[in-house]
């Protein structure tokens, strides 16, 4: 399976889908991150050039812990929309990688990048197929199944089609965020109003936070404080029910960590063939 997943930033596709990403690359299949803006405005003291070159050499750093080929665009921060010259780059990079499936964001995000991304995928789906649009790269006879990542917002309310267990890789998404260093340990916080104590030990069990057992409950885990680990958990504690319709009782009522999906009506529908490889 290919699988391409498309962020606004370069730490969405990490924190959103980097246990999916983890678990796809040790079952064999081939995974692929784009982050269309180059992380310019991520930082409240670097300017735009420094702390977007510090970025790219952290992305560098997850790519290779993850093993994957790691692409960022030139386009600013904040500045991102879905015009027709990025409509039509889109196009030309999806059908290069020729991928069955894609994840990005949903558009009713609250960030305008986000937006735009999921806009300019949601509209690059069908054009994809049509071989006279972009004739230089040859069409994709089919479209790829599509999927969103999750998020809180209510209108429409965010649909969890798939939950996916990512137990065995908490720790590489925890690795994934402690790579993030201008971000979890800085910009953040900084946005966050948060202190950031000192030495690596320490900044880590902060960034962690709460430690999740199996027998940390999911009313524990929904009243909890902050911290990543506690990002990672959320969302089976709030699809407890949806893992166990998925994945049985047994296994489903004991999933702690967990990456939530919408399966969008602009791609493929999903065979369970994927689905099922996907829910490994």
């Amino acid at each position: 399976m290919r699988v391409l997943m498309i962020g606004a930033h370069q730490d969405d596709n990490e924190f959103e889908s980097g246990g999916l990403a983890s678990k796809l690359i040790k079952n064999g299949h081939v995974v692929q991150f784009l982050s269309m803006c180059n992380g310019c405005g991520g930082h409240h003291i670097l300017g735009p050039k420094e702390i977007s070159e510090r970025r790219a050499k952290e992305s560098a750093k997850v790519a290779k812990l993850l093993g994957i080929k790691y692409d960022i665009w030139d386009n600013d921060d904040c500045n991102l929309v879905a015009d027709l010259a990025t409509r039509k780059r889109t196009i030309r990079y999806i059908r290069e990688f020729n991928p069955d499936l894609i994840i990005t964001h949903r558009t009713v995000d609250y960030m305008p990048d986000h937006r735009a991304t999921a806009q300019l995928v949601q509209d690059a789906s069908y054009l994809l197929t049509v071989p006279n649009e972009c004739p230089d790269v040859p069409a994709m006879r089919y479209m790829p199944v599509i999927m969103c990542s999750e998020d809180k917002f209510t209108n429409p309310v965010f649909r969890p089609d798939l939950v996916v267990d990512i137990d065995s890789e908490v720790d590489v998404k925890l690795q994934i965020a402690n790579i993030n260093v201008s971000q979890v340990y800085e910009w953040l916080p900084y946005t966050y109003g948060h202190e950031v104590p000192d030495g690596d030990k320490e900044r880590f069990e902060w960034l962690k936070g709460m430690e999740i057992t199996s027998d940390t409950t999911d009313e524990e885990i929904l009243n909890a404080g902050r911290g990543y680990a506690i990002r990672y958990a959320l969302p089976a504690a709030r699809h407890r029910q949806r893992l166990i319709e998925l994945y049985g009782e047994e296994r489903g009522s004991k999933i702690r960590f967990a990456e939530c999906y919408e399966v969008s009506e602009y791609g493929s529908p999903m065979s369970e063939d994927m689905k099922q490889e996907l829910l490994k």
